[in-house]
């Protein structure tokens, strides 16, 4: 998931656990890291798997809302939650040998511990409206899970990706439900002008970083 381009450790805990790898899953096009995506699929084989929005110059396999990734044990359900970025997904993960019902969702760049990803990334003129896809990607998605799955962002504080971030890495549904300030704004305005506001200015190697990540450099 989200793979950095040292992927030397991807390989070793995959070894180390005697298992294989065998799919790459992308949240969404990273603009704050170059990604290892293309450089793990050529040592293992696997497909790299982003959402069908995406649409990078290299071969995937585009992903869609509702598809199952079947792991064996564990199944992976794609959510497209759109806001920080158009291709943005979460992946709703269930461990049927413990239940049927979703154990923790990892959640890339659409919910933090404590804010939500940033909507301005693809240019002001789209903020606005990518903001009010994170309000429902957020209130209609995320928040329908039950208040015990647990939630496992891409980033935690020291990241450009949010404003508000916690450094607590993990988090659940419940908490954040109760204590994320961006979720305390349930009103969908209120929520585009929060998130709107007092954004830090964009790193200048983000565009360069998600061109190069698409493949177009």
């Amino acid at each position: 998931m989200d793979p950095q381009p040292e992927i030397e450790q991807y390989l070793e805990e995959a070894e180390r656990a005697r298992m294989r790898i065998t799919h790459i899953v992308e949240t969404h096009v990273q603009a704050d890291h170059l990604s290892g995506c293309r450089e793990l699929a050529a040592k293992t084989g696997a497909p790299i798997c982003l959402h069908e929005e995406a649409r990078p110059a290299f071969p995937t396999q585009a992903l869609k809302d509702g598809d199952v990734l079947d792991l064996g044990n564990v199944t992976a359900r794609i959510l497209h939650t759109p806001g920080h970025s158009p291709d943005s997904i979460c992946v709703l993960v269930t461990d049927k040998t413990r239940s049927p019902d979703p154990w923790f969702v990892l959640t890339g760049d659409t919910l933090f511990v404590g804010d939500a990803g940033r909507p301005d990334l693809h240019g002001a003129q789209a903020a606005g409206r990518l903001a009010g896809q994170l309000y429902d990607s957020l209130f209609g998605r995320l928040l329908a899970l039950d208040d015990l799955v647990e939630v496992y962002p891409s980033h935690f504080a020291g990241s450009a990706c949010g404003r508000h971030m916690s450094g607590k890495p993990h988090s659940t549904i419940g908490f954040e439900r109760r204590f994320n300030a961006a979720l305390q704004r349930r009103d969908r305005d209120a929520f585009v002008g929060f998130m709107l506001e007092n954004l830090p200015p964009q790193p200048p190697e983000f565009v360069l970083n998600r061109q190069r990540n698409l493949g177009l450099l």
